[in-house]
Protein backbone atom coordinates (compact mmCIF):
# COMPACT_ATOMS: atom_id res chain seq x y z
CA UNK A 1 0.00 0.00 0.00
CA UNK A 2 1.18 3.43 -0.38
CA UNK A 3 2.20 5.63 1.85
CA UNK A 4 0.11 8.05 3.11
CA UNK A 5 1.44 11.72 3.69
CA UNK A 6 0.09 12.51 7.19
CA UNK A 7 0.18 16.18 9.04
CA UNK A 8 -1.11 17.79 12.00
CA UNK A 9 -3.65 20.31 11.15
CA UNK A 10 -5.16 22.24 14.52
CA UNK A 11 -6.87 21.57 17.97
CA UNK A 12 -10.18 22.62 18.36
CA UNK A 13 -12.10 23.15 22.15
CA UNK A 14 -15.23 22.82 20.40
CA UNK A 15 -17.22 22.89 16.92
CA UNK A 16 -16.93 26.14 15.89
CA UNK A 17 -12.81 26.14 16.46
CA UNK A 18 -13.04 23.21 14.05
CA UNK A 19 -11.05 23.11 10.25
CA UNK A 20 -13.47 24.14 7.93
CA UNK A 21 -12.81 21.48 5.19
CA UNK A 22 -15.28 19.00 3.45
CA UNK A 23 -12.67 15.74 3.62
CA UNK A 24 -13.87 12.80 5.44
CA UNK A 25 -13.61 12.75 9.09
CA UNK A 26 -12.98 9.83 11.42
CA UNK A 27 -13.18 10.97 14.91
CA UNK A 28 -11.57 8.32 17.56
CA UNK A 29 -13.23 7.17 20.82
CA UNK A 30 -12.01 5.53 23.22
CA UNK A 31 -10.89 5.45 27.01
CA UNK A 32 -7.59 6.90 28.08
CA UNK A 33 -4.28 5.14 26.92
CA UNK A 34 -6.02 2.60 24.48
CA UNK A 35 -3.80 3.85 21.85
CA UNK A 36 -5.99 6.29 19.99
CA UNK A 37 -2.03 8.26 19.38
CA UNK A 38 -0.22 5.49 18.81
CA UNK A 39 -3.24 4.27 16.04
CA UNK A 40 -2.52 7.68 14.63
CA UNK A 41 1.20 7.08 14.66
CA UNK A 42 1.16 3.61 12.88
CA UNK A 43 -1.23 4.48 10.37
CA UNK A 44 1.13 7.37 9.11
CA UNK A 45 4.02 5.51 9.68
CA UNK A 46 5.25 8.42 12.17
CA UNK A 47 6.25 8.31 15.61
CA UNK A 48 5.90 11.49 16.41
CA UNK A 49 3.19 12.77 14.57
CA UNK A 50 0.49 12.59 17.82
CA UNK A 51 1.64 12.44 21.06
CA UNK A 52 1.50 9.78 22.98
CA UNK A 53 1.79 9.40 26.54
CA UNK A 54 1.63 7.07 29.78
CA UNK A 55 -0.29 9.57 31.31
CA UNK A 56 -4.68 8.57 30.82
CA UNK A 57 -5.13 11.86 30.23
CA UNK A 58 -3.32 13.99 28.18
CA UNK A 59 -5.48 14.54 25.49
CA UNK A 60 -7.86 17.48 26.31
CA UNK A 61 -8.71 19.25 22.60
CA UNK A 62 -9.84 17.47 19.49
CA UNK A 63 -7.01 17.17 17.48
CA UNK A 64 -7.20 16.73 13.57
CA UNK A 65 -4.62 15.17 11.53
CA UNK A 66 -5.05 14.98 7.40
CA UNK A 67 -3.93 12.17 5.27
CA UNK A 68 -2.94 12.69 1.86
CA UNK A 69 -5.93 14.98 1.53
CA UNK A 70 -7.74 11.60 1.41
CA UNK A 71 -9.68 11.66 4.99
CA UNK A 72 -9.47 13.33 8.37
CA UNK A 73 -8.45 12.10 11.79
CA UNK A 74 -10.04 13.46 14.99
CA UNK A 75 -8.13 12.47 18.19
CA UNK A 76 -10.67 13.09 20.65
CA UNK A 77 -10.35 13.31 24.90
CA UNK A 78 -10.48 9.66 26.10
CA UNK A 79 -12.75 8.76 28.51
CA UNK A 80 -13.19 7.04 31.84
CA UNK A 81 -9.98 8.98 33.34
CA UNK A 82 -8.66 11.96 33.72
CA UNK A 83 -7.11 13.96 36.64
CA UNK A 84 -9.58 17.44 35.68
CA UNK A 85 -12.63 18.77 37.77
CA UNK A 86 -16.31 17.81 36.87
CA UNK A 87 -16.88 21.05 35.60
CA UNK A 88 -14.06 20.42 32.81
CA UNK A 89 -15.25 17.27 32.38
CA UNK A 90 -18.99 18.75 31.91
CA UNK A 91 -17.32 21.73 29.53
CA UNK A 92 -15.49 19.05 27.57
CA UNK A 93 -18.67 16.45 27.55
CA UNK A 94 -20.84 19.40 26.34
CA UNK A 95 -18.25 20.14 23.49
CA UNK A 96 -17.88 16.65 22.21
CA UNK A 97 -21.33 15.86 22.24
CA UNK A 98 -22.24 19.10 19.90
CA UNK A 99 -19.26 17.78 17.63
CA UNK A 100 -20.09 14.65 17.44
CA UNK A 101 -23.58 15.63 16.48
CA UNK A 102 -23.37 18.28 14.40
CA UNK A 103 -19.89 17.94 12.30
CA UNK A 104 -21.15 17.16 8.62
CA UNK A 105 -17.78 15.87 7.83
CA UNK A 106 -17.56 12.56 10.02
CA UNK A 107 -18.04 9.66 8.11
CA UNK A 108 -18.06 7.08 11.10
CA UNK A 109 -17.06 7.21 14.46
CA UNK A 110 -14.36 4.65 15.29
CA UNK A 111 -14.28 3.47 18.81
CA UNK A 112 -11.63 1.88 20.48
CA UNK A 113 -11.13 -1.48 22.71
CA UNK A 114 -7.88 -2.87 24.35
CA UNK A 115 -7.56 -6.32 23.45
CA UNK A 116 -6.65 -7.37 26.64
CA UNK A 117 -9.58 -6.61 28.66
CA UNK A 118 -12.76 -7.28 28.63
CA UNK A 119 -15.35 -4.76 27.15
CA UNK A 120 -15.31 -1.88 29.75
CA UNK A 121 -18.77 0.03 31.15
CA UNK A 122 -17.89 3.11 29.97
CA UNK A 123 -16.83 2.02 26.37
CA UNK A 124 -20.61 0.55 26.37
CA UNK A 125 -22.38 3.36 27.60
CA UNK A 126 -20.47 5.35 25.10
CA UNK A 127 -21.48 2.74 22.50
CA UNK A 128 -25.06 3.29 23.79
CA UNK A 129 -24.68 6.71 23.00
CA UNK A 130 -23.46 6.95 19.33
CA UNK A 131 -26.34 4.21 19.00
CA UNK A 132 -29.23 6.37 20.18
CA UNK A 133 -28.40 8.92 17.51
CA UNK A 134 -27.92 6.38 15.11
CA UNK A 135 -24.88 7.55 14.40
CA UNK A 136 -21.91 5.06 12.19
CA UNK A 137 -19.21 3.56 13.91
CA UNK A 138 -16.96 0.88 13.45
CA UNK A 139 -14.84 -0.81 16.29
CA UNK A 140 -10.61 -1.38 16.37
CA UNK A 141 -9.29 -3.75 19.03
CA UNK A 142 -6.13 -1.83 19.94
CA UNK A 143 -3.23 -4.17 21.70
CA UNK A 144 -3.45 -7.01 19.48
CA UNK A 145 -0.32 -7.32 19.89
CA UNK A 146 -0.46 -7.92 23.58
CA UNK A 147 -2.43 -11.53 23.01
CA UNK A 148 -0.90 -14.80 21.17
CA UNK A 149 -1.81 -14.96 17.79
CA UNK A 150 -3.42 -18.21 18.41
CA UNK A 151 -6.12 -15.66 20.57
CA UNK A 152 -6.90 -13.10 18.04
CA UNK A 153 -9.91 -15.17 15.94
CA UNK A 154 -11.44 -15.66 19.52
CA UNK A 155 -10.79 -11.89 20.41
CA UNK A 156 -12.84 -10.70 17.72
CA UNK A 157 -15.27 -13.06 17.70
CA UNK A 158 -16.21 -12.48 21.21
CA UNK A 159 -16.74 -8.52 20.72
CA UNK A 160 -18.55 -8.73 17.13
CA UNK A 161 -20.79 -10.76 19.57
CA UNK A 162 -21.11 -7.50 21.99
CA UNK A 163 -20.48 -4.69 19.89
CA UNK A 164 -22.74 -4.12 15.91
CA UNK A 165 -21.32 -3.39 12.94
CA UNK A 166 -17.68 -3.44 12.05
CA UNK A 167 -14.42 -4.98 13.70
CA UNK A 168 -11.07 -4.59 12.48
CA UNK A 169 -7.94 -5.73 14.69
CA UNK A 170 -5.14 -3.69 15.23
CA UNK A 171 -1.82 -3.34 16.48
CA UNK A 172 0.59 0.09 16.96
CA UNK A 173 3.78 -1.88 17.67
CA UNK A 174 4.24 -3.74 14.51
CA UNK A 175 1.56 -2.38 11.97
CA UNK A 176 0.27 -5.40 12.58
CA UNK A 177 -3.42 -5.47 10.54
CA UNK A 178 -2.69 -1.87 9.56
CA UNK A 179 -3.35 -2.34 5.45
CA UNK A 180 -6.69 -3.60 6.23
CA UNK A 181 -7.60 -0.85 8.58
CA UNK A 182 -6.42 1.37 5.97
CA UNK A 183 -7.84 0.03 3.42
CA UNK A 184 -11.20 -0.03 4.97
CA UNK A 185 -11.32 3.91 6.04
CA UNK A 186 -10.65 4.30 2.17
CA UNK A 187 -13.96 2.46 0.94
CA UNK A 188 -15.57 3.84 3.76
CA UNK A 189 -14.79 7.31 1.77
CA UNK A 190 -15.54 6.73 -1.34
CA UNK A 191 -18.76 4.96 -0.28
CA UNK A 192 -21.35 7.96 -0.55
Amino acid sequence: MNQLNANFVISAEKLSQCPDFSLPEFPLLGRSNVGKSSFINALANNKKLAKTSNTPGKTRLINFFNFSDLFTIADLPGYGYARVSREAQARWQKNLEEYLLKREQIKSLIQFIDARHEIQKNDFQMREWVEAYNLPIITIVTKIDYVPRGKHLKILSDIKKKLSGDVLLFSAIDRQYCEKVLEHLLNLCEND
